[in-house]
């Protein structure tokens, strides 16, 4: 089995797709619930973090600018590490995020994390 990091995002810039306080509210079950499922299949490997939309980027000339990616609406709000045995199984486990629902409107990305054994 490889490990896999699901990461995040969604628009947290377009008035009209942001969550009201009752979504924010209502969506903490279904992340429980969710994250639970893969707890039980024995997949989670980590259950990361929320992540603030604002940060620091610092360039290869040492340049340190406000950020992440100013120029585009779409953040990074979190991740998770789970477990699968390819590409495939991790974004079948990452269908089921409640992130893809509305009013969310996100996505997910599936990047596998290199270790000895897949380098």
């Amino acid at each position: 089995m490889d490990e896999f990091m699901l990461i995040f995002r969604r628009d947290h810039e377009t008035k009209e797709n942001q969550p009201s306080p009752e979504d924010m509210q209502a969506s903490i079950k279904e992340w429980l619930d969710w994250k639970g499922s893969l707890a039980a299949q024995n997949k989670l490997v980590s259950q990361g973090n929320r992540l603030r939309p604002d940060g620091k980027v610092i360039k290869s000339d040492k340049v340190v600018i406000n950020g992440p990616y100013a120029e585009i609406k779409e953040a990074i709000g979190g991740f998770i590490v789970i477990r699968a045995l390819d590409y495939d199984e991790a974004a079948e486990l990452a269908r089921d995020c409640p992130i893809l629902r509305a009013p969310w409107n996100g996505s997910v990305e599936v990047r596998m994390l290199v270790s000895e054994s897949n380098s």
